[in-house]
């Protein structure tokens, strides 16, 4: 399958592999590069000196293009633009900021720049400041989230930019490919899918999480302090879903709680105080395989759909 993402990109498949933090590390993204997409590494707020060691660590399992997750508001925002460039990675992602005082010393260095969005405004400022392409994200992803849905964000994005477009949120398999390219968009991006894969190093726990959610099992959580982020339902997220509702939780005591459960969740399994952070499409998934074999099964069965 090509399109202007995969020429840009330079892989096989137009699939992106989310960069979900404390997640998204190199065994993972060298796994989804190997398997013909591109496989992202998550800066996250990390120190320079692990994610340097994240990426050479990447380089050494595959010879397949690779990027990095930057997100703007994180402490080392500035050091790890910098690392990208004097580590020779090709492609970042954004988030949570615009990176358009990054984007000519990338662009210098022959870095394909892909913030990601919620909105067609600032998907409109992303083309304006230099960007190569976007990443529509809807609310259906796990993790911080917009409001508006994929099928909605999508083709509005499509129809005001000329840039290629992604799409990402609430897709797990080739029909949500297929229905994402029908919307406009030329390539996916994916994250919950690949929580359930043999390469992803989160804890056993989580995975078990993902692959028993049913349709039902994610919560939004946070809208009142103005990060809200979608999870899968435990007795802890449940918590502070709760306090958010009926105002026993001020956004203070929120994020205090929330402060470093993302780690909990991944590392250690923590049901009580760890946020498993989790798309909607979590239903869908119920086994655990190898990225090569979820990418292969999605790019048939999207090619099927589309005739290709």
């Amino acid at each position: 399958m090509k399109t202007r993402i995969t020429e840009l990109l330079g892989c096989k498949y137009p699939i992106i592999q989310g960069g979900m933090a404390w997640v998204a590390e190199h065994t993972l993204a060298a796994a989804v590069s190997n398997a013909g997409g591109i496989g992202l590494i998550a800066g996250g707020s990390a120190p320079i000196d692990y994610l340097r060691d994240q990426i050479r660590k990447c380089k050494e399992k595959t010879n397949n293009p690779f990027g990095v997750n930057i997100m703007l508001m994180s402490p080392n925002a500035d050091d790890l633009a910098q690392l990208v460039i004097d580590e020779g990675v090709k492609v970042v992602t954004t988030g949570a900021g615009s990176p358009g005082k990054y984007i000519p010393a990338w662009k210098e260095a022959g870095v394909k720049v892909i913030p990601v969005v919620p909105s067609v405004a600032l998907a409109k400022r992303m083309e304006k400041a230099g960007a190569d392409a976007v990443v529509a994200e809807g609310t259906e992803s796990g993790g911080h989230i917009g409001e508006n849905t994929t099928m909605c964000l999508v083709p509005q994005v499509v129809d005001a930019l000329e840039i290629p477009v992604i799409a990402a949120g609430g897709i797990a398999d080739g029909r949500g490919m297929a229905a994402a390219f029908m919307l406009g968009a030329e390539g996916v991006q994916i994250g919950t899918r690949f929580l359930a894969s043999d390469e992803c190093q989160i804890h056993p726990t989580f995975k078990d999480l993902v692959i028993k959610a049913k349709d039902t099992d994610s919560v939004v959580t946070g809208r009142y302090t103005g990060h809200p982020c979608r999870n899968i339902k435990t007795k802890f997220s449940k918590k502070l879903a709760s306090g958010e509702r009926d105002g026993s939780l001020t956004p203070d005591e929120f994020e205090e709680l929330t402060l470093g459960s993302l780690r909990k969740a991944v590392q250690d399994g923590n049901l009580d105080e760890g946020s498993f952070l989790c798309g909607a499409i979590a239903g869908m998934i119920n086994e655990i395989k190898p990225c090569s074999e979820i990418v292969n099964e999605i790019m048939a069965q999207a090619e099927k759909l589309l005739n290709i």
